[in-house]
C-alpha cells in the first residue's frame, strides 16, 4: 500500500508548515519547473508496526527533541549570514537551501517508511534597500514601500505634487490628467494595491502613495511584478517531529505532510502547488490543517474559527476537534478568523477544507487572554516576530511541546479514519466569501 507526503521547503522557524489529509490511494502530483524545490515522499507500510493511535503517537512527542531540532536549525540559518548579515532562511538563501537539505536527510533516515522526490516551483522576490517619503519638510514615520515596488527612475529621487485620485484608483479613469508627471494619492481600498501602482503608472504619475481609511500603516505587496508599477509606498519543525514519530505506526489513509517555501513573498510554494492539481487529484484531498507558530513566548491557544457557512464543507468538524482537544484537556483557547496570511489561503479557495492553530504572531495580547494564559497584556503574542532578536530565546517550549501534542492528535485521528468527516466534492470548489472577506496575501496586504 503506498502513501504519499510532500515536503516544500521550510519558510518560519517554527513553521510554516501543514498537513494534508487524502483517501488511502496515492496521489500523483504534475512536475514542476524553476527554483526553489519542493520535495515530494511516498511511503511503504510494514506489518510489523502497531496502528496508529493518538495517545500513542502524542506520548513520543517531547519538547527536548522539539527544541534540540530548533538549535539544529539555528545553525542553518547562520548559512545566510554572509548574504545578510545575520541569520535567515529566507526563500533563496544558504540557509534556505540548508533547510531543505536538513528536511531531505532527516526524512531519508527514516528507511524505506518514505521515499523522497524532488519538486520545484517559480518565484519572484524583491528587496528595498533604501527609500524615504517626504511630505512637505515631513517624513511620515508610518510610510514603508510595498513589497515588490519597482525603483524610481534611475534610482533617483522623484518629486511632484500628491494629486488626489477619485474612488479607490481601480479604473483608468480615476485618474485626472494632473496626474501626469506627480505623485498619485490612492485610497486604500476595493482591488489589489498592485492594479492601484499600475494605473498610476499608465496615468503617468511619477509615484503612487496609498493611504489608509484606518489607523494602521499600510504593509503591503504589489504582487507579481508590472512594467506598469510605479514606486508605491504604503518550518514546521513539529511536523518533522511528529513524521519521524509516525514510522512506528501503520495508518490507513494517506498523510501528506508540508513545509512551504516562499510564504512570507505571498505564499508562493502552496499556491503553486494548488494551482496544478487537477480537479480529479484535487478532490482527493480530504482536507489540510495548517501550523505556522506553535510556540510564541506570550501565547494564546488560537483556533481559526472556521466554519462551512463560509469555508469549503468539513472546516467546522474539523475546527470543532481542536475545540474538543483543548477542553479535555482543562485548556483556555480563543478564536481567530482566516485572514489570508498563511499556507490555508489556496487550498480554501480551491474548496478544500481547511483548519489550524496557532500561538500568536505580532497581535496584541489582551487583558482577557492574560487571565487565561499568562503572559503579558499589550505585548505581543511574539515580541521578536520578524526581527533579528528571533533566535532560541524566542520560544515557548512548553507551549509548543502541547500543541505539538495537538497536531500529533490530528494526524492520528485523520490517519486512522474518516468516519463522520463530509466527504469532498468540487461543487463546493470555491467560498466566494471567504475571498471577499480576505485582506491579506501571506503577510502582505493586496487590499
Amino acid at each position: 500500500m503506498v502513501r504519499t507526503l510532500h515536503l516544500t521547503g521550510l519558510a518560519a522557524a517554527l513553521g510554516s508548515a501543514s498537513i494534508l489529509g487524502a483517501l488511502a490511494q496515492g496521489i500523483d502530483q504534475t512536475p514542476m519547473v524553476d527554483e526553489p524545490e519542493h520535495t515530494v515522499v511516498k511511503l511503504v507500510l510494514s506489518g510489523d508496526r502497531s496502528a496508529i493511535d493518538s495517545e500513542a503517537l502524542q506520548k513520543l512527542i517531547k519538547g527536548d527533541n522539539l527544541f534540540e531540532r530548533a538549535k539544529q536549525l539555528y545553525e542553518i540559518a547562520k548559512l545566510g549570514e554572509a548574504e545578510y548579515n545575520h541569520p535567515t532562511r529566507v526563500i533563496g538563501s544558504e540557509g534556505h537551501l540548508g533547510t531543505l537539505d536538513y528536511i531531505y536527510s532527516t526524512i531519508s533516515q527514516l528507511g524505506d517508511y518514505y521515499t523522497l522526490s524532488n519538486q520545484s516551483f517559480p518565484a519572484v522576490t524583491g528587496n528595498v534597500f533604501e527609500s524615504r517619503l517626504v511630505l512637505g519638510n515631513k517624513v511620515p514615520e508610518s510610510a514603508s514601500p510595498m513589497s515588490l515596488t519597482p525603483a524610481t527612475k534611475n534610482k533617483e529621487p522623484v518629486h511632484g505634487d500628491l494629486v488626489l485620485v477619485q474612488h479607490e484608483g481601480c479604473d483608468e479613469s480615476d485618474y485626472p490628467e494632473e496626474v501626469r508627471g506627480n505623485i498619485a494619492f490612492v485610497l486604500r481600498g476595493t482591488c489589489p494595491f498592485g492594479t492601484k501602482s499600475a494605473n498610476a503608472g499608465k496615468a503617468g504619475a511619477v509615484a503612487a502613495v496609498i493611504y489608509n481609511y484606518e489607523k494602521e500603516t499600510v504593509h503591503g505587496t504589489l504582487g507579481t511584478p508590472s512594467p506598469d508599477h510605479v514606486a508605491t509606498f504604503g518550518l514546521g519543525l513539529s511536523l518533522l517531529e511528529i513524521a519521524t514519530q509516525l514510522t512506528n505506526f501503520d495508518v490507513n489513509n494517506c498523510v501528506r505532510f508540508a513545509w512551504w517555501a516562499g510564504e512570507e513573498e505571498g505564499l508562493l510554494g502552496s499556491d503553486y502547488y494548488v494551482s496544478v492539481l487537477p480537479d480529479d487529484e484535487n478532490e482527493k484531498i480530504r482536507l489540510f490543517m495548517d501550523y505556522d507558530m506553535l510556540g510564541s513566548p506570550n501565547y494564546a491557544y488560537q483556533i481559526y474559527n472556521a466554519t462551512n457557512a463560509v469555508n469549503p464543507t468539513g472546516s467546522e468538524e474539523l475546527r470543532d476537534l481542536y475545540v474538543d482537544w483543548y477542553k479535555a484537556h482543562d485548556l483556555n483557547y480563543t478564536f481567530i478568523p482566516f485572514d489570508g496570511r498563511s499556507d490555508y489561503d489556496g487550498f480554501i479557495r480551491n474548496g478544500i477544507p481547511g483548519g489550524g492553530i496557532a500561538t500568536g504572531a505580532e497581535g496584541v495580547k489582551t487583558k482577557r487572554e492574560q487571565e487565561q494564559f499568562g503572559g503579558k497584556a499589550g505585548d505581543w503574542y511574539d515580541p521578536c516576530y520578524h526581527q533579528l532578536c528571533d533566535d532560541l530565546h524566542n520560544v515557548d517550549v512548553e507551549a509548543w511541546e502541547l500543541n505539538t501534542k495537538l497536531v500529533a492528535h490530528s494526524v492520528a485521528v485523520f490517519a486512522k479514519s474518516f468516519d463522520g468527516f463530509p466527504k469532498r466534492t468540487l461543487k463546493d470548489v470555491a467560498s466566494s466569501e471567504y475571498a471577499e472577506k480576505t485582506l491579506y496575501h501571506g503577510s502582505k496586504l493586496v487590499l
